[in-house]
């Protein structure tokens, strides 16, 4: 029996909902992209909350984040004066616009703050057990080292977006 075209958007919005909140973000973030996505138009924000089933407030706030991170343009339409929205279908660009995310004043600030926690442990400014502090300067430094590995991604990501999307690709390529 072939499945209906109604229940595969939805297991795709479900889909992109859990890749959304495991990468940190909200769901309804992830089921927002996916509705956009998959539409051949743009919706408005009442269209994106019959869809997703998500609050107008929900719906109003995720757009915006998801806009402010390159994933979804406004659009409008003559005589209209709703907005209207659609995603980002350039995955290189979309990737880009998640790994700048990265480089947001408050992420860095919480970064900052796990820098310095593993500063104060290898200084031994960190009295209590002997025990506990090494296993917390463990999960701390290996939480910097990811930090520091999605640093150098953006920074490689960057470089890239330099040489250009078609050069990109060759090289790409070339690693297959």
């Amino acid at each position: 029996m072939p499945t209906k075209i109604s229940q595969l958007k939805q297991d795709f919005t479900e889909g992109l909902s859990q890749i959304s909140r495991f990468w940190g973000f909200p769901k309804g973030m992830g089921a927002i992209f996916a509705v956009l996505y998959l539409s051949p138009n743009p919706l408005s924000l009442d269209e994106i909350v019959q869809a997703t089933g998500l609050t107008k407030g929900a719906v109003s706030t995720e757009v915006r984040t998801l806009a402010r991170m390159g994933l979804v343009h406004r659009s409008s339409k003559l005589a209209d004066r709703k907005d209207y929205y659609m995603a980002e279908d350039d995955f290189y660009k979309s990737i880009r616009s998640i790994l700048r995310e990265r480089q947001n004043s408050e992420f860095d600030s919480a970064i900052r703050s796990v820098g310095d926690t593993l500063a104060k442990l290898e200084a031994g400014e960190v009295s209590g057990d002997k025990d506990e502090i090494d296993f917390i300067y463990k999960r701390v430094q290996a939480l910097q080292e990811f930090f520091n590995a999605i640093d150098s991604l953006t920074r490689a990501v960057v470089r890239l977006e330099s040489l250009g999307l078609s050069n990109v690709k060759n090289i790409l390529s070339i690693l297959k």
